[in-house]
């Protein structure tokens, strides 16, 4: 279903004003991870508010989806959208990484509200994801799964074996997002470690492999809808995306993967966003 106007303009606003926020929060703490937070915005805003059945009200509802951000680094952003839906006050961003604070660097599923799943070792998400999957299954619940995976991410061996068990027991509830930007921690991820083809590796893994512009609102919701019909194999939608995405001096750059922000690149990042102090 196509998005009205008035929605694809309201989720549009709340990526920029999370962007805003959390380059804010993150020059003031003088710490965490802002160019994987930056890329991932979009996808994020499209779940949460958009393709997600969930309920701050009711945050264990039996039937919710569940949504788990593997690429646990790029908490921040998550933890952004969590506040604008209702999960706790948008100023409790203000204790990010602070002591005793329920939002720690990377997500905790103990601590958190609306957090499914404690991750930062990177690989563990699919698999742990793929166990809920299978188990909403079995009870017949219509509940779904979603995982946002990063591509520096899928380095990792783990998210392979996910992918071959998931397909051989037609986890068709289960859908992965990858945040697909290139780039990753030491570099591009064609220098780091090569993945080679991607839609056709995932596709002869036995996936239903959906491509779209990761930063564009109305093209990853469409996709979304699309990967929630079943057909009786799991999804993985590529969104193509850009690593710092909305400040021109971090996009793309591997040195923004976690490097503090200064005064004058706070200023000049708040500037191209359209934002005052």
């Amino acid at each position: 279903m196509a998005l009205l106007v008035s929605e694809l303009t309201y989720m549009n606003q709340l990526c920029n004003t999370f962007r805003q926020d959390v380059l804010r929060v993150l020059r003031d703490k003088q710490t965490g991870h802002p160019g994987g937070s930056l890329s991932v915005c979009e996808i994020l805003t499209a779940l949460y508010f958009h393709a997600a059945r969930i309920d701050p009200e009711d945050p264990r509802k039996a039937d919710r989806d569940r949504i788990i951000l593997s690429k646990g680094h790029a908490a921040p952003m998550l933890y952004r959208v969590l506040a604008e839906k209702g999960f706790f006050p948008v100023e409790e961003m203000n204790t990010l990484r602070d002591f005793e604070t329920r939002l720690q660097g990377h997500p905790s599923a103990s601590h958190t509200p609306g957090v499914e799943l404690s991750t930062g070792p990177l690989g563990l998400g699919l698999s742990a994801a793929l166990g809920m999957a299978l188990g909403l299954k079995l009870d017949g619940s219509p509940a779904r799964v979603y995982v946002v995976l990063g591509d520096g991410e899928i380095n990792e061996g783990t998210v392979w074996e996910a992918c071959m068990c998931a397909a051989k027991y037609g986890a068709d509830n289960l859908i992965v997002i990858l945040d697909w930007n290139g780039v990753q921690l030491d570099g591009p991820t064609d220098e780091v470690m090569p993945t080679g083809n991607l839609p056709a590796k995932f596709r002869e893994f036995g996936w239903n492999c959906l491509e779209c512009d990761g930063h564009d609102i109305s093209a990853l919701c469409e996709s979304l809808d699309t990967a929630a019909s079943p057909g009786g194999r799991p999804v993985i939608i590529l969104a193509k995306t850009v690593k710092g995405k909305g400040v021109s001096f971090m996009e793309g750059q591997s040195t923004w993967h976690g490097k503090p922000i200064s005064e004058a690149e706070y200023a000049a990042a708040r500037q191209e966003l359209g934002g005052a102090e």
